[in-house]
């Protein structure tokens, strides 16, 4: 029986550089489900951000606020026997982002905003919190080579990260699956046409959804060694 039997919807969370989009993919292509990706390359002021994040913090929160606002209701609206939905971001974490990036002020503006929009997010039926530990993250986001990405600073990767770990600490709205994501790095080699790390790909993959089938409780954790 598919994992989406079970969870018709599950998003893949995570810092930047923690695969979450990857593995939202791979499961998309695994599974026939449909995949809702938060198309962060599509935020026109997203590079400007990295560059100066000051300047670009309102704008590029704001953009990301009313592009996942719209996927969402898109989301709210869809026939309850449409296929199952595999994800890469949910609203809820998009607070996250705005306090660790906006003034008091500009966070103000954006908390009215947000209420303003009234929006009524379906609930996942599972995520999956991909911790990953300060020093992975900043060799993968090295390792995946996206141009704007290479001037994050590592102090801000790190505060992100205890961010994350914060705000999942006191998740409790939806079963969730925390994977320590040190050694479970199906990001690595992903684009690149080797067998050989295609094959190492897909058994982590494989690993994962064997252990997403075993879930009982409402907060479950995943260690995966391959020493």
């Amino acid at each position: 029986m598919s994992i989406f039997n079970k969870y018709p919807y599950i998003v893949v969370e995570g810092p930047i550089g923690s695969g979450k989009t990857t593995l939202a993919r791979m499961l998309a292509d695994k599974f026939p489900v449909d995949y809702l990706s938060e198309k962060a390359e599509s935020n026109p002021f997203l590079p400007r951000f990295y560059q100066d994040a000051q300047r670009y913090a309102l704008p590029t929160q704001l953009f990301f606020l009313f592009q996942r606002a719209n996927q969402i209701k898109d989301l709210s609206q869809r026939d309850m026997f449409a296929k199952p939905i595999v994800a890469d971001f949910f609203l809820e974490k998009d607070p996250i982002f705005a306090r660790l990036n906006l003034d008091d002020e500009e966070y103000a503006l954006y908390h009215q905003i947000y209420q303003h929009l009234h929006i009524k997010a379906s609930k996942p039926d599972l995520v999956i919190y991909l911790q990953t530990p300060i020093d992975a993250l900043v060799a993968r986001v090295e390792e995946r080579n996206v141009s704007y990405e290479q001037d994050i600073p590592r102090e801000y990767l790190e505060r992100l990260a205890n961010a994350y770990s914060e705000f999942f600490h006191n998740y409790d709205a939806s079963p969730i699956l925390i994977v320590n994501n040190e050694k479970l790095n199906i990001l690595k080699n992903a684009n690149l046409a080797n067998n050989a790390n295609n094959a190492n790909n897909e058994s982590a993959l494989d690993l994962l959804i064997t252990r997403i089938g075993q879930i009982k409780g409402q907060r479950e954790f995943f260690n995966p060694n391959f020493d």
